[in-house]
């Protein structure tokens, strides 16, 4: 995902697209994850999770390819949608290996898998900017991170659970343990984890998607600085999901909650106000910093919802998070593209402080 985000001012300009044809392309990925997501809980109940993760790397390294070397607009449009399926079925085949362990363990682990995801971004973000640095062009920097997305293949192997956990997900996509209905409630169930979560993603897409290209065109940013923004913010996600899980068990889920939105409303206000590159880098750190718990939170309380149908479960709560990840990617690139970047981090500031009156729903304390 950092190496998509980190690029799109490189590919916008290598194949003169506009600003509102890369908000589409940007929607387009948005929409295609959450077919992906649907279409990996089949696959997982088909082929099993590692099976399912396995394909989904290797087609996201293709993806990574052919948004590279896209020969025109036709190609790339169709390598993003491509790369959008493949996000959309690791998110749930991942999200549910997740829960899966946390629930065995008995304590608030969750946060810690992220945390791994966001180094990574870290990792991809300094990748693009050194390689832009350097002077090459798009297509050699995403063929590179498409090497190392390939090489996690490789690590995606069987980690079988004790048949004796409260639940435990087989490599081969079976749920050990009572059968659940999911029933029609389950949607009511969800709504504040939704909002959560879908808030969470309009502000993690807005600075992922489109922090590079505001640093570039609103701060008059060389495209070398750009990317320091998107690492600024994974640092800060990594960060606090480092540390999200031991205040999960100290303060309980609620209070972070709590702490977390007014920290987010606070840095957006001042990405929105920087003056330059410097100050919106810190800002995106802070940011980083007040979301990283509210994502793996969010979900490790849905899939205790009906801890026997996780992967469902989870797969209902993508639709939350790919309408943010819509909402927030096209909202901020049409704002962008009409000279309003600014806007595009001071709206979500005020709307994050509607996630204060959700935070008594988490309400779940894990044993010491």
């Amino acid at each position: 995902m950092a190496a998509v985000s980190t690029t799109v001012p490189a590919v916008k300009e290598r194949l003169s697209l506009s600003p509102l044809t890369m908000t589409v392309l940007v929607v387009a990925v948005a929409l295609s994850a959450g077919v992906g997501s649907f279409a990996g809980l089949a696959v997982i109940r088909r082929l099993g999770l590692v099976a399912a993760m396995r394909a989904a790397v290797v087609a996201t390294a293709a993806a990574l390819l052919l948004i590279g070397w896209a020969p025109d607009r036709a190609v790339v449009a169709l390598s993003y949608g491509l790369f959008g399926m493949t996000l959309g079925c690791i998110d749930v085949s991942a999200n549910t290996r997740a829960a899966a362990v946390e629930r065995h363990y008995g304590r608030s682990i969750f946060a810690s898998f992220y945390a791994a995801w966001s180094a990574a971004g870290v990792a991809a973000a300094l990748l693009t900017a050194g390689t832009a640095h350097l002077g090459l062009p798009a297509e050699y920097t995403l063929t590179a991170q498409a090497g190392l997305v390939l090489a996690l293949a490789l690590t995606v192997r069987s980690h079988a659970l004790p048949t004796g956990s409260p639940i435990a997900v087989s490599d081969h996509g079976e749920s050990h343990g009572e059968s659940v209905v999911l029933g029609r409630g389950l949607w009511v169930e969800l709504a504040p984890f939704g909002l959560v979560l879908l808030v969470a993603y309009v502000i993690d897409s807005t600075v992922s998607s489109w922090s590079t290209l505001y640093l570039h065109q609103t701060l008059d940013t060389a495209l070398s600085l750009a990317p320091l923004a998107y690492a600024a913010y994974q640092v800060g996600t990594v960060t606090g999901r480092a540390c999200a899980d031991h205040l999960v068990r100290a303060i309980g889920p609620a209070a972070v909650i709590r702490a977390a939105a007014l920290l987010t409303a606070t840095a957006l206000a001042g990405l929105a106000a920087a003056p330059s590159w410097p100050y919106a880098v810190l800002a995106a750190a802070c940011t980083g910093l007040g979301v990283s718990a509210l994502v793996p939170l969010c979900l490790a309380s849905a899939g205790r919802l009906r801890p026997g149908a996780i992967e469902a479960v989870l797969a209902r709560m993508n639709v939350f998070n790919y309408i943010g990840v819509l909402t927030g990617g096209a909202a901020s690139g049409i704002l962008g593209s009409t000279g309003h970047f600014r806007l595009a981090y001071g709206i979500p500031a005020a709307l994050v402080l509607a996630l204060l009156t959700t935070a008594r729903s988490f309400h779940h304390r894990f044993r010491s």
